[in-house]
């Protein structure tokens, strides 16, 4: 039921939200809703769920993801071992897209490892976007029509006290001027109104966590009911834990 408000609630939105989690019980339980429409991971998470087997939870994931497009890491530093790991995830399955860092530990760009892999029709996933100087390096360099994703780190750059919507509107126009076969994506979400923002900037793509996914229940929500529901919030912690003074 709440899945079916969701959908009707987005509806007017032209941007697609993939869901970003590595707990499989999850994935098995929102692949078939029609408003998600891929996933992401990173190791980060794999961590965080306790995955072992890298080989197992790719396997398990494509099990369930229904076909959708989905994004799995490589887990090196090295760019040649990038490029061998990157391959060899790219053979689990035809609707993966192989995320690569744009650069490794030591600031190493990792355009040419890039290049390489489209131009083997290998989908990539560029990880870790800071700046329209490195989405402008990988547009400009790209001589192929395999699809790729720029997954452009908006919470970080809040973070850093930047706009991050600024970097993402530039990026997305800059992109549709060339013709080439990008998409946007808004990643490192930190509040649903991100989703919003994302979609007002003509990115293609956002990434959405779990938690995040149910707040989009709230949109256009009576403020003035949603100030008296959080009264009611305080007011009953307050005599459940028998605060008083």
């Amino acid at each position: 039921m709440q899945d079916n408000i969701i959908l009707n609630l987005i509806s007017d939105l032209n941007i697609e939200i993939y869901l970003d989690t590595a707990d499989l019980e999850i994935i098995k339980k929102k692949a078939a809703e029609p408003y998600i429409k891929g996933f992401t991971s990173n190791p980060s998470l794999m961590a965080k769920y306790g995955i072992k087997s890298y080989e197992k939870f790719i396997n398990e994931f494509l099990k369930i993801s229904g076909n959708k497009p989905v994004s799995f890491e490589v887990c090196s530093d090295d760019l040649q071992v990038m490029h061998e790991q990157a391959k060899r995830i790219n053979e689990f399955g035809d609707n993966i897209f192989v995320k690569i860092p744009y650069y490794n530990t030591k600031g190493l760009d990792t355009i040419k490892v890039i290049n390489d892999l489209t131009s083997q029709n290998i989908n990539v996933n560029v990880t870790a976007i800071m700046t329209f100087d490195q989405i402008k390096n990988i547009v400009d360099t790209k001589n192929d029509e395999t699809e790729t994703i720029l997954s452009i780190f908006a919470g970080r750059i809040s973070d850093s006290g930047r706009d991050a919507a600024e970097t993402i509107s530039r990026s997305v126009e800059y992109i549709n001027s060339t013709k080439k076969n990008f998409k946007v994506l808004w990643a490192s979400v930190r509040e649903i109104y991100n989703l919003y923002e994302a979609n007002n900037c003509g990115s293609h793509i956002i990434t959405i966590t779990p938690e995040l996914i149910s707040k989009i229940k709230l949109r256009n929500k009576d403020l003035k009911d949603y100030s008296i529901d959080t009264s009611k919030m305080f007011y009953e912690d307050a005599l459940k834990h028998k605060i008083n003074i």
